[in-house]
């Protein structure tokens, strides 16, 4: 299954930017153009027969996932084992990382001959970070285990006495290269897999927000070549943490790349133009967890496998209003796809997308949409493989 050599392969923002242009050339798409930045990218497909006032389809999502980032300088011993120190990325949940067997992979950016270069790398090594056991926490099970994300956290790398962890990714370099810096974080190397009596549900880490990623790049090889509207897959970095950065939502990437499309199209005035258009932000949702019903609104629970879920929020934490709301609901009729509505309880704090924020800056009408989820920012997450299918017909369906 192509979905789960994507989630297999995208081990980092950077790897899932090379999973999509793989998806996106694997089909000769005409009028195709790509900006890439970072763990960034934006493609946008342009029509048959531009016009000065046309409509724009975009769909957003992002291209990270919490995670551990290894810090500058990880290198530690103690009990005879060389550690490696993280930094938290995101909000994971901390025990969902303790004994699993975890890669590591991210960019190594080095000198050679008085120029800069980079390296996409994902070792082939593993680590490890054990729990305590019980005999030596004997209240684990009845109170519950408690993290410190400073001291619990180290990852078990060699017993190796004297290793470095920078002196192994300079062995990745080319010769007479340099190491300057890395981004390097670890993730879950168990491969992801079909789950349940029939199959019906994917395992794997890191699906939010790769389901997005992958819907949207399938949606976008999909699509024939648009008539007059331009169609728009944006891939933003850094959305766990806010997106205020050079790659994120609230940077100034999507908006520079429209305003050069604006340009070469002679449209006169690109506000306008996105005021009548419609964007989909399209992140995971919160399944009802069977264990847990009475964290969700009784009206307000969306069930996996039934239907995309569309995201509400009266204190606009989601982009969703009424019209794009009302148009969304309009192109599930159309395409004969399920949806739900999640509203969280008014007594528990929501979550957020890009999409207030990208509709906020570029003045478009937006709706928060996505495939409901279990275990949302675990190391290891649950999703049905209908929702998915649901994702790509409509995703699909829009951009036609």
């Amino acid at each position: 299954m192509e979905f789960l050599e994507f989630l297999n392969a995208s081990v980092t923002p950077y790897h899932t930017v090379e999973g999509v242009k793989s998806l996106l050339a694997q089909s000769k798409i005409e009028n195709l153009k790509v900006w890439e930045r970072g763990g960034a990218l934006v493609a946008v497909r342009m029509p048959k027969n531009p016009c000065t006032d046309p409509k724009f389809r975009i769909s957003l999502a992002h291209t990270d996932f919490p995670a551990l980032k290894i810090s500058p300088n990880p290198d530690g011993r103690s009990a005879g084992v060389q550690t490696l120190h993280p930094e938290i990325y995101g909000s994971p949940i901390y025990t969902s990382w303790l004994d699993r067997d975890l890669g590591y992979a991210g960019i190594l950016a080095y000198e050679v001959n008085e120029k800069i270069g980079t390296k996409l790398f994902r070792s082939d090594k593993f680590v490890r970070i054990p729990q305590l056991a019980v005999h030596l926490n004997r209240g684990v099970n009845q109170d519950g285990l408690k993290v410190n994300p400073q001291t619990d956290l180290n990852a078990l790398w060699t017993s190796s006495e004297g290793a470095r962890f920078a002196d192994s990714l300079q062995k990745e370099l080319p010769e007479g290269a340099k190491l300057l810096d890395f981004d390097v974080q670890l993730f879950d190397a168990q491969p992801a897999q079909l789950g349940g009596l029939d199959c019906e549900w994917i395992y794997s880490g890191r699906l939010d927000n790769l389901s997005s990623c992958h819907a949207v790049a399938t949606a976008m090889v999909n699509a024939p070549v648009p008539e007059n509207d331009i169609l728009v897959a944006a891939f933003f970095n850094n959305e766990e943490v806010g997106s205020e950065t050079r790659e994120g939502a609230a940077g100034n990437f999507l908006r520079s790349v429209l305003e050069e499309i604006a340009q070469e199209c002679g449209i006169p005035s690109l506000a306008s133009s996105l005021s009548s258009s419609l964007a989909l932000s399209i992140d995971m949702a919160h399944a009802c967890h069977p264990n847990f019903v009475q964290k969700h609104d009784q009206n307000h629970a969306p069930v996996l496998g039934e239907g995309i879920v569309l995201k509400t929020n009266s204190q606009k934490r989601y982009a969703s209003d009424v019209l794009s709301n009302a148009r969304f609901k309009m192109l599930c009729k159309q395409v004969d796809v399920p949806y739900q509505t999640f509203v969280t309880r008014n007594d528990m704090p929501c979550g957020s997308t890009v999409g207030p924020t990208v509709s906020a800056m570029l003045g478009i009408p937006t709706v928060d949409i996505g495939e409901p989820i279990l275990s949302m920012h675990s190391i290891r997450e649950m999703m049905a493989i209908k929702d998915h299918e649901s994702m790509i017909r409509l995703v699909s369906a829009f951009f036609c």
